[in-house]
């Protein structure tokens, strides 16, 4: 089925082109569930094949992530905030606790932009409380940015280098996350570290 699935991208990527990476990385990038992990190396592999450029790729799956967070960033800035203080406390949000959300993230929100963006089923959230918060437009494009291009980044060149064995995208996109995981858990702790000592 993921056999299936990849050769099927692959075919929509190669008619639609770099418009057609922009917005299935739009719509991963949103609440739509398509996987970038089933995205990115289709691209690569069409960059092996010479029928695209991999900087264009990776530069278009960056910037199709970054229209899809702002979907979700606009959504939740016009309709979040007044939804949960106005119903939240009937899901276990009440308004003090959503402050408290609120203020960890107008710290904390560009290490948890960026980290999120690494990360999968958070990525698809992360734009979510940085709306609500109105996290700062260009923080918010620069982490989504960096966060996005690493990772579309990674998943381009494993499709360059596996070529046409398609059977190993996801098993080489597991081994990424493991390192982009231990990347982000060290990040985390260092950013953590120096805050602390910051403060003291």
């Amino acid at each position: 089925m993921i056999h299936t699935l990849i050769q099927w991208l692959l075919d929509t990527i190669g008619v639609m082109g770099y418009p057609g990476i922009i917005l299935l990385m739009a719509m991963e990038s949103s609440i739509i569930p398509v996987p970038s992990e089933l995205v990115m190396p289709p691209a690569g592999y069409l960059a092996y094949q010479g029928k695209m450029n991999m900087t264009a790729a990776v530069l278009c799956g960056t910037f199709g992530s970054l229209i899809g967070a702002y979907a979700n960033y606009f959504v939740s800035q016009y309709l979040g905030r007044p939804l949960i203080l106005k119903y939240g406390k009937y899901v276990l949000i009440p308004p003090e606790k959503f402050e408290r959300v609120e203020s960890f993230f107008l710290q904390h929100g560009e290490i948890s932009t960026f980290i999120g963006r690494l990360l999968p089923v958070i990525r698809h959230l992360i734009s979510i409380p940085a709306g609500i918060a109105g996290m700062n437009h260009l923080k918010f494009s620069l982490y989504t940015l960096l966060g996005a291009g690493i990772w579309c980044t990674i998943l381009t060149w494993i499709g360059y280098f596996i070529g046409e064995e398609k059977e190993l995208i996801m098993q080489y996109s597991h081994k990424a996350l493991f390192w982009v995981l231990l990347f982000s858990a060290v990040l985390v702790a260092v950013y953590v570290w120096r805050h602390r000592k910051q403060y003291k």
